[in-house]
């Protein structure tokens, strides 16, 4: 694949019609600049785009200068047209372009779209209500729904997921946690399914959906409660499943695996009663490593509020471990901190 796009640079590349798509996201990656470029490209999973992209990259000394122009007008024309599309449908969509760009090109526009689109199967409910879908959801076969599920946004997945009852919670999570790849065939009768219950839906190829990895993400988005409940109850049913799945997470006892360095910087970030409250429900550990962080005199009002707190009830304190976990994620996100997990000693570094 690299010696055919290697033949496909070697020449001076005058024209936007000349260039293959993966060359086209490489001249838009170039534009942008190198900290965006990066970014984009930390977030391609597929190894072997990300090694042709760098390839192009590297090779696009021989572009004219307008070819950058048009690339970049194109991009910029399909993103605008794609939010002419989701906001007003095809038609709308179709009169824009149209009166911009002549029907021929308009059309040429829209068939680019609808064919990205088509890649995301289940489009339609990352913007459906969640409480609508997790009752919907509730008496529906568990491996359909986790399969829906493995292809919405992890944010939304977990939302509803956090919906359904504890039952459904564990059984469509294992489904999740064990699910690999989707035939195409099955993929679009589960498709037909939802279309005829739900309407709109998307077709996709045969992909990778679910896995350990996607189940780890959603719980990752997913309130203290549930989370706990999910992996507790996963761990009775299938412990070396439950194991790799926290591998892959941040939970709040984890907190207690983490370097001074790095405690210090989440405190900052952390208001005083709220961690006093997460504090209450946390083990000894936790505690432990929270307070020799902090100087005497915080470490001891920090005491003196949890004290004075008395009995809470469990609900309060797992909004707050939810709360404090999603700081650590935020400063991890930002490059502020550095979690990585150290599977050989079952410890986090920095």
């Amino acid at each position: 694949m690299l010696a055919e796009d290697s033949k496909k640079s070697q020449n001076m590349i005058q024209s936007v019609e000349e260039l293959t798509y993966v060359q086209k996201v490489a001249c838009l990656l170039i534009s942008l600049g190198p900290g965006t470029a990066a970014d984009i490209l930390k977030n391609i999973k597929d190894e072997t785009e990300v090694e042709r992209l760098a390839f192009h990259i590297a090779a696009m000394d021989r572009v004219a200068p307008e070819v950058f122009t048009e690339v970049i007008t194109e991009f910029y024309v399909l993103f605008e047209a794609q939010g002419f599309l989701v906001s007003g449908g095809v038609s709308y969509a179709r009169e824009i372009l149209t009166d911009s760009f002549g029907e021929e090109h308009a059309q040429k526009i829209l068939n680019k779209l609808v064919q990205s689109l088509q890649n995301t199967p289940f489009d339609f409910f990352n913007k459906a209500d969640p409480t609508q879908l997790a009752s919907s959801f509730q008496n529906e076969n568990p491996q359909l729904v986790a399969l829906v599920l493995s292809y919405l946004k992890a944010d939304r997945a977990a939302a509803i997921l956090s919906l359904l009852s504890p039952e459904a919670q564990v059984e469509i999570a294992s489904r999740i946690a064990v699910m690999d790849r989707t035939n195409p065939e099955i993929l679009r009768e589960v498709e037909t399914i939802m279309e005829n219950k739900f309407s709109s839906v998307m077709t996709g190829d045969f992909s990778q959906a679910g896995g350990i990895e996607s189940l780890a993400e959603i719980l990752n988005y997913s309130d203290r409660t549930t989370e706990k409940a999910i992996l507790d109850n996963m761990e009775m049913r299938d412990p070396e499943m439950a194991e790799n799945v926290r591998s892959l997470m941040f939970v709040f006892e984890d907190v207690a695996k983490l370097d001074g360095r790095t405690i210090q910087r989440i405190l900052r970030e952390v208001e005083t009663k709220d961690l006093a409250l997460a504090l209450k429900g946390a083990k000894e550990e936790v505690q432990t490593v929270i307070f020799a962080n902090m100087s005497e005199r915080a470490a001891a009002m920090l005491k003196d509020d949890m004290e004075f707190m008395g009995a809470v009830r469990a609900k309060d304190v797992s909004e707050k471990q939810t709360i404090i976990v999603s700081v650590i994620r935020g400063l991890e996100a930002s490059g502020e901190i550095q979690i990585a997990r150290s599977k050989d000693e079952d410890s986090f570094v920095t």
